[in-house]
């Protein structure tokens, strides 16, 4: 079987579910982040007022958050990564041993039941430091599942066309999209925040359920089904019908043709040759989340307008400016790659643009993070934080997206699959050392 007499897909049926699947994969983490300011309304100490060294009250560019406050999104940010980093690791090692449809569809069953349980405990008063450990635990249990589920979905797309990457890239960028633009309605609708959080969590898990029905409407299309019989573990006839050749030519020439294993009779795969093929792509896909991860949102979260002056704006300032933009343009950048691979899988451009996304790390320091002990503000005006935001989330999709289409596309057909997990691999692992090194860069402001 050829590509060339692959059937079409119907509607884009296929692409349009891999964009919901894709969607389903970060809306979790996506929508525990925007809520930071509900979260963080559920840590303040109602007892302790902060005061300063001398004994009075803080005041002016002081902290006065509780200790929990503070260091929410740093710790929230680590109990996500790090899970992924390690279940992103054991999908690699277990997608062939534990059956697709128990990794895909058993992690979405999770994470609904995990947001369901949020949503319930939105109207149930607990102790600031008991919500705050129960809350990290259930980041870490969706982070943990959605990273068995990205992992099995990029190893899936790796098997189709190269174009079949890009939707799972851009339903994650519409995921932050989505639970930013949740947020804000929540906001204006002038409910109280814990209605409001209600309404939001519930939100969630009414898109993971169309995910879940979605996923079981996937092996029924033609399109699929053919990918994924060319490329299973069961030759076609016409395929043993070449092995049964190939057999009868080595016994003569007594010079294998191919490397085959012994009970499948299929090319081996080699995980150190296959990263030696995209080493380039992962590397640079890992480089990209590690710039994203360790500024936004510990760093950006920390903006404050310098325009408002208790007005509207400064209420939807940081759910406009930092979470809604970044995931807009995020979007835009990854559903570009649709439409535009440039520079191309080979180019040197490639890694260079990756590695220029450095810069936005002093950028964003140097805009009006508060509190902060040792840099000056540079960028002052809302205008530069909001021209920094579009840029470096344009280029964090648009970069990432190239990366992950180009790997698996590196390699022989019957690694792609690996290929792919390896890949999201190393996604998750810049996502991790992000979440590390968010702390100093935060520190340092």
């Amino acid at each position: 079987m050829t590509a060339i007499n692959a059937p079409r897909d119907k509607y884009n049926a296929v692409w349009l579910i891999f964009f919901i699947l894709g969607l389903g994969t970060l809306l979790p983490w996506n929508f525990f982040m925007t809520a930071s300011a509900y979260f963080t309304s559920r840590l303040k100490d109602p007892v302790t007022t902060t005061l300063n060294l001398t004994g009075n009250e803080t005041v002016g560019g002081g902290d006065t958050r509780s200790v929990l406050e503070s260091k929410f999104n740093n710790v929230m940010t680590l109990c996500a990564m790090v899970p992924l980093l390690i279940f992103t690791c054991l999908n690699s090692f277990i997608h062939q041993r534990v059956s697709q449809k128990l990794r895909i569809l058993g992690s979405l069953c999770v994470i609904f039941v995990v947001f369901l349980i949020t949503a319930i405990m939105v109207k149930v008063n607990i102790e600031p430091m008991s919500f705050f450990s129960v809350t990290m635990i259930k980041i870490i249990c969706i982070n943990s599942f959605g990273a068995v589920l990205q992992g099995s979905l990029f190893g899936l797309a790796g098997i189709l066309p190269a174009t079949y990457t890009t939707p799972i890239m851009s339903g994650q960028g519409l995921a932050g999209t989505f639970a930013a633009f949740s947020m804000i309605c929540a906001l204006a609708s002038g409910s109280a925040l814990q209605d409001s959080a209600f309404g939001y969590f519930i939100t969630a898990c009414a898109v993971i359920l169309v995910a879940i029905m979605s996923y079981f409407v996937l092996p029924k299309m033609e399109f699929f089904q053919y990918y994924i019989e060319s490329n299973g573990s069961n030759p076609t006839a016409e395929e043993e019908n070449k092995m049964d050749l190939l057999k009868k030519e080595g016994s003569t020439e007594k010079k294998p043709v191919m490397n085959l294993t012994e009970d499948e009779g299929r090319p081996t795969v080699s995980v150190l040759n296959i990263f030696k093929q995209i080493w380039v792509m992962a590397l640079s896909v890992c480089f990209i989340f590690t710039v994203t991860i360790g500024t936004f949102p510990a760093v950006t979260a920390d903006v404050k307008s310098t325009v408002a002056n208790g007005g509207a704006w400064e209420t939807y300032f940081l759910p406009v400016s930092c979470f809604l933009l970044f995931n807009l343009m995020d979007w835009a950048g990854r559903s570009l790659t649709a439409v535009c691979m440039w520079p191309g899988k080979d180019s040197k451009l490639l890694p260079i643009f990756v590695i220029l996304r450095i810069v936005f790390i002093p950028l964003f320091i140097l805009c009006n993070v508060k509190p902060r002990h040792h840099f000056p503000v540079l960028f002052l005006h809302d205008a530069w934080y909001i021209t920094f935001m579009i840029f470096f989330a344009f280029s964090n999709g648009y970069l990432a997206s190239l990366c992950m289409c180009f790997g698996p596309k590196k390699v022989a057909p019957h690694e792609a699959e690996t290929a792919g997990a390896i890949m999201a691999f190393f996604l998750s692992l810049g996502l991790a050392l992000g979440a590390s090194v968010s702390f100093a860069f935060r520190a340092i402001c």
